[in-house]
């Protein structure tokens, strides 16, 4: 080639030998790229447009450098959406490297403003590339966003399909186990990253939703059957993630077998933060069972079902007549003698069974907390019998 031609002359010349560089570039790239011989002919096909579009491209920019703009599209405009899916951006850099080097060695006897002109060319098609990828990583993670809120507000009410699953592994949720939903309030600025980065370290799978003034995170254990770390319990999970919450309590739900069946956790941590501020100080975080007893004054079927299914009918069922002893023990004043009297039996055998209450249902009816609750259960769990029939604890009072 001449250094004496004009640019007219060298524009020319490129062009009729664009072709000779796009086969050159498709053998190199065979040669020095083994992601690109282990792709389908479809995606080599694209790859190659794109580096034929990229020698293109270069020639339009050299007869006008002023169209850096279009660079982006005119280069990967050709490219199908799905290119984007399956080459990384570390990929594209390795073909933009081999597509200049292939035009430098085209070039190496060209005049030095053409040689300078492909290095300038070269930055400008690197930074587009990463906006380019850029862009789409933006528009996933919209979209990701978008689908993540979509399937938290379908945990909440319960109202979802069979796609939930495969909408949660869109999300990159590889949990397998248990699950629980924990409940509070957002901060002014949610940290979404951090919250990420916190399960990540305690092995744990997230799901975060902002809805008005409440922050909900879906946590999912992913722990192997055959690991050997400790199982963290999901409120000392919740504690590791308590600066992300915002102030006052939050409260965690109960666990539940899989992501499938985190409604019911959401239903029970969402009745408990709606009630935490019926407790003179509630610890942070709170467990939705712990208000059970409040949680069923204000209408959660599932606090009543439980105190009904958890305290009341083991009590019922008991054969040492647990159930009327606990009633006329409350109803007598927490007395001891007064109960006994009441039932005819020594007071040391009101002890004993009380003592045997502890042992069946977990809860002291001598602690007030506990007494609440029991007592709850039992005007629940009365009022639940069929209206025929002597009432459960009656015979304790005959």
């Amino acid at each position: 080639m001449s250094a004496a031609m004009t640019k007219k002359q060298t524009l020319s010349w490129l062009r009729n030998i664009s072709g000779e560089m796009a086969s050159a570039t498709l053998a190199r790239l065979e040669r020095d790229l083994p992601w690109y011989k282990d792709m389908p002919p479809s995606r080599r096909s694209a790859v190659g447009m794109v580096a034929q579009a990229g020698i293109t491209s270069f020639i339009s920019w050299y007869e006008s450098p002023g169209s850096t703009p279009w660079i982006a599209s005119d280069v990967f405009g050709v490219a199908p959406r799905e290119l984007l899916r399956s080459v990384s951006l570390q990929q594209t850099l390795q073909l933009i490297k081999v597509t200049v080097e292939v035009v430098e060695d085209f070039l190496k006897d060209a005049p030095h403003e053409l040689r300078e002109g492909i290095l300038h060319y070269s930055r400008d098609i690197a930074f587009a590339a990463a906006d380019v990828y850029a862009r789409a990583a933006e528009a996933r993670g919209l979209w990701d966003a978008r689908l993540e809120a979509l399937v938290v507000d379908s945990i909440l009410s319960g109202e979802y399909d069979q796609e939930l699953p495969s909408r949660i592994a869109a999300l990159g949720w590889t949990g397998h186990g248990e699950v629980s939903v924990i409940v509070g309030t957002s901060p002014r600025m949610v940290d979404v990253d951090a919250i990420r980065r916190t399960a990540r370290h305690h092995d744990t799978d997230v799901l975060v939703g902002v809805q008005g003034n409440r922050l909900v995170v879906v946590v999912g254990r992913r722990l192997e059957e055959d690991s050997t770390h400790e199982v963290m319990s999901f409120i000392d999970i919740a504690a590791a993630l308590d600066e992300s919450f915002g102030p006052g309590t939050y409260v965690v739900g109960p666990t539940v077998p899989a992501v499938v069946d985190a409604v019911k956790s959401a239903k029970a941590a969402l009745a408990g933060f709606s009630v935490a501020k019926s407790r003179r100080e509630p610890p942070r975080p709170l467990l939705a069972d712990d208000v059970l007893p409040e949680r069923a004054l204000a209408g959660d079927p599932l606090a009543r079902r439980a105190l009904i299914q958890g305290i009341y009918e083991p009590l019922r069922d008991h054969a040492q007549d647990l159930l009327g002893t606990v009633w006329t023990y409350f109803e007598t004043g927490h007395s001891l003698e007064s109960t006994a009297r009441e039932l005819f039996v020594h007071p040391n055998t009101v002890r004993y069974r009380l003592k045997k209450v502890i042992e069946v249902v977990d809860w002291d009816p001598g602690v007030p907390r506990d007494a609440l609750t029991i007592h709850l259960a039992v005007i629940l769990g009365a009022m639940s019998e069929p209206n025929q029939g002597p009432n459960p604890a009656g015979s304790a009072k005959l």
